[in-house]
């Protein structure tokens, strides 16, 4: 099974714009949808609708509304119950100047704060849900009251379970994850370029523009060095600039496929689901990051938080080079 954590769920909300986006002015909504999200919330739901098993653990009142919309996408769910509500990120899509893509805005809420108690059955629902031969994701920012080591702590937790461990976030958990290596290595980390570049301290939209041109020299580089630090595999994705793996002593990239971008939300996630079902279904490294990527791109051709379906993707393995 594919079990997932989100510490942070929300609901997103996505609205379209039918002019550009300028503070202070007034805009009028053309397209308006509310989903299920949160970063382990999008992998659980790619891995259910490839038909493989999946759980998503998160905190969440009893009659918040985000456990309906999960139920309607015939998600398996185990709830920690917290006094708050979940959050609401708003993502504004606004046109671009001159036909460009449409731009993409964010305005994300911290979310309910997680108390000693509330952080405590969180970890037990996980720990209790966990067993050898599971793929665990640990995805995503943090509840505020959660220590920046939490994710740290969890890994150590689940180890001795025999489960697959794999880490998507940013920020302070993501140096606590850095500072715990090589002692307490996840089996899968999935940085994007900007992540990396928090990793490695070089700008992460440098470092993707120089992957689009060409050079992956200092990727291949960053990568090579978490997975000899003990990370298992290192996937980056570097949006339309494709993707790199380091995994079994060795890297793979691979292009994303040519698309027309519609929302970029959940792309990430989506690579995040594409690579898990890939290592459920023994896959070996290249042909996971074809799938991966696949995933990601397919995302992006989807409005607001959509992830998608099995038969939306088109998996490229021949664009797959070693490095």
């Amino acid at each position: 099974m594919i079990i997932t954590l989100t510490a942070n769920p929300s609901l997103d909300r996505t609205v379209e714009l039918g002019g550009p986006l300028s503070p202070g002015g007034v805009h009028r909504i053309v397209s308006d949808r509310i989903q299920p999200g949160g970063k382990g919330i999008n992998v659980a739901l790619g891995v259910r609708r490839a038909g493989l098993e999946a759980l998503a653990i998160l905190p969440a009142g009893a009659g918040d509304p985000l456990l309906p919309l999960l139920a309607q996408e015939h998600l398996p769910v185990r709830a920690a119950s917290i006094p708050g509500r979940v959050r609401t990120n708003l993502t504004v899509l606004s046109p671009g100047a001159d036909g460009e893509p449409l731009v993409t805005t964010k305005i994300n809420e911290p979310g309910a704060s997680l108390g000693a108690e509330e952080a405590r059955a969180l970890e037990d629902l996980l720990t209790a849900a966990v067993g050898p031969g599971d793929l665990v994701m640990l995805s995503g920012s943090l509840a505020p009251g959660l220590p920046a080591d939490e994710y740290v702590r969890l890994i150590r937790l689940l180890r001795s379970t025999g489960a697959f461990i794999g880490v998507d976030t940013s920020d302070a958990p993501l140096a606590a994850i850095a500072a715990a290596l090589p002692g307490t290595a996840p089996d899968f980390l999935k940085p994007n370029a900007e992540e990396l570049g928090q990793l490695v301290g070089l700008p992460g939209d440098t470092l993707e523009e120089r992957a689009a041109a060409g050079e992956l020299d200092p990727i291949r580089r960053a990568a090579l060095a978490l997975h000899a630090q003990g990370v298992g595999a290192v996937l980056v994705t570097l949006g339309g600039a494709g993707g790199v793996l380091a995994a079994e002593g060795q890297v793979w990239y691979s292009p994303s496929a040519r698309v027309e971008v519609v929302s970029t939300v959940g792309a990430g996630d989506s690579a995040s689901a594409g690579y898990l079902i890939g290592l459920a279904l023994g896959e070996q490294p290249p042909l996971r990051l074809a799938r991966a990527l696949a995933y990601g791109s397919a995302a992006v051709t989807l409005p607001g938080t959509t992830i998608p379906r099995p038969d939306q993707v088109d998996i490229a393995a021949d664009r797959v080079v070693q490095l």
